[in-house]
């Protein structure tokens, strides 16, 4: 029996695992998931009868091979596209049509972490939740590791890493693996540029009435970087109320991600009111935030040092790799991984 170990259950890596898992049958692969949830920054949260996706808002259709999978090879039951258009606004606020593609949109009822969760009920994976992986070790031409609380996990045949780069380059600068290539890999994967999103979730008890789904900065000159209605989504928000997901600009979400919480919702809803020039938005009746430290990154990483790891039987996946902070970047990059991983085991 051939064994992968796998750190982080984000898209790209579930996206590995279910190509692995429908290629060979004689794999075992082990998930090892720091947090409670899957599928990384497509993050959902429920709160009653409101469902709500608040790190990343959609998977596009933007790659025919993620397409497939998501309307073909996976269940597409509560599959829905969220509705209307994008538009823009530039440093003095003035809203107007801005992106009005034809793209589709996609989320779920249930929501975005669906992609995760439906793609691994696919496979005989081992997914073991709030497991933080502390520790890599190489052992002759295995693999091994180390868990927060001390657990040792392995040995594996093969390695897959999926964190954002910052966190990944960490793990490598710990590890128990004398090779040339490590430091290598730690200067690609350390030059990968990352941009920060604080995130405010804002619910009203009514509706709003307004021509778009989102609206986004294209100047990256104003406090808020991107403001999404849930409603839009179908099965997310009851009729009659509304649910805005609120992400700063990258200057202030950095400026203020240690700052207290509360003063940070409080102020994004003053520029929420001021942005959408609605007075009601000032009293919503609850929220929620998020701050994400690692959310965009802006370039790819260098591809030398991430080919060679593969003949060490360690690889790397997630949306840094090909430096295109969107869901269906990831997926790709996971279906590429695994079939790569198929053909080195």
């Amino acid at each position: 029996m051939t064994t992968i170990g796998v750190v982080g259950a984000g898209a790209a890596a579930t996206a590995a695992t279910h190509v692995v898992d429908q290629a060979r049958e004689d794999v075992e692969v082990t998930i090892l998931e720091k947090s409670g949830g899957l599928c990384g920054r497509a993050a959902t949260r429920r709160r009653g009868p409101v469902t709500y996706d608040y790190g990343a808002n959609y998977l596009k259709d933007r790659d025919s091979r993620v397409t497939e999978l998501i309307t073909e090879t996976m269940d597409t039951e509560g599959l829905v596209d969220t509705r209307g258009p994008i538009y823009a606004y530039e440093r003095d606020g003035e809203i107007g049509p801005g992106r009005d593609s034809d793209d589709r949109k996609w989320s779920y009822e249930a929501g975005l972490t669906q992609i995760a969760k439906r793609l691994l009920d696919r496979t005989d994976a081992t997914v073991h939740r709030n497991t933080r992986v502390d520790r890599i070790h190489r052992e002759g031409e295995q693999w091994r590791l180390t868990d927060a609380d001390g657990q040792s996990w392995g040995p594996f045949d093969a390695l897959v890493v999926n964190p954002p780069a910052p966190q990944t380059a960490d793990l490598l600068r710990t590890a128990e693996w004398d090779d040339p290539l490590r430091e290598d890999l730690l200067e690609a994967i350390d030059a990968v540029p990352y941009r920060s999103v604080w995130t405010a979730v804002l619910h009203y008890p009514f509706e709003l009435d307004r021509p778009y789904y989102a609206v986004i900065n294209t100047d990256a000159e104003h406090e808020i970087g991107w403001i999404a209605r849930e409603e839009c989504k179908p099965g997310h928000v009851p009729d009659g109320e509304s649910l805005l997901v609120v992400q700063a600009g990258q200057d202030w979400s950095e400026r203020h991600f240690e700052r207290d919480p509360e003063t940070n919702v409080a102020e994004l809803i003053d520029l929420t009111v001021d942005l959408l020039d609605d007075e009601r938005l000032r009293e919503p009746d609850w929220t929620d935030h998020q701050g994400w430290r690692y959310a965009l990154p802006d370039e790819p990483v260098r591809q030398g040092p991430i080919d060679s790891a593969t003949d060490h039987g360690l690889y790397f996946v997630g949306d840094w790799v090909p430096g295109e902070a969107r869901i269906h970047a990831a997926l790709r990059n996971g279906l590429d991984t695994g079939e790569k991983l198929v053909y080195g085991l």
